[in-house]
């Protein structure tokens, strides 16, 4: 991505590459944990149930722990930009309303979940009218509500509305 006149840098190339390396040693150190936790020796039958994560886990913290080492190193003349603002709100833009999405999955059901979420992005982002948002939502949420209940036999997660309407 190059910069764009005006645009000013959200985060520059290291500190990114530093941010996700570090991401990733947290996750392969809870992986490595958990393994251990469940087992990860060999024993007389095989390996236990940890065993095979556990070495993906150490091999993913090493490997991170190189990268961020390789951005330590990162010159300032070549730490060019990674993401400017306003590319960074258009990215949360949609990153926030999915991560909300499934946050209150576990507490609407993911039928009320997604015909809120594809209003909201209708409304939003599409610039339709609400009313049109509005339908669009509810036509989807009825769209999966038959397509996976009723044509797949599929049951998803349902919230309080739809144990209301005898659904759940």
């Amino acid at each position: 991505m190059s910069e764009q006149p005006g645009g000013r840098a959200a985060f520059r190339y290291k500190s990114a590459e530093i941010a996700v390396a570090l991401i990733l040693i947290a996750l392969g150190a809870l992986i490595a944990f958990d393994s251990l936790r469940i087992g990860a020796r060999w024993i007389a039958d095989g390996p236990q149930t940890g065993y095979f994560p556990l070495y993906i886990a150490l091999i993913l913290c090493i490997v991170s722990a190189v990268n961020v080492v390789r951005a330590l190193r990162i010159k300032p003349e070549a730490n060019r930009s990674f993401v400017q603002v306003g590319q960074l709100r258009l990215v949360l833009s949609v990153l926030v309303p999915a991560a909300v999405f499934v946050g209150v999955i576990s507490w609407t059901g993911l039928y009320l979940a997604a015909t809120l979420f594809i209003a909201f992005f209708m409304y939003r982002l599409g610039g339709y009218p609400w009313w049109k948002a509005a339908s669009g939502g509810v036509g989807a949420g009825v769209v999966l509500f038959v397509l996976f209940e009723i044509w797949f036999l599929v049951p998803l997660p349902k919230g309080p509305l739809e144990r209301a309407l005898g659904l759940g």
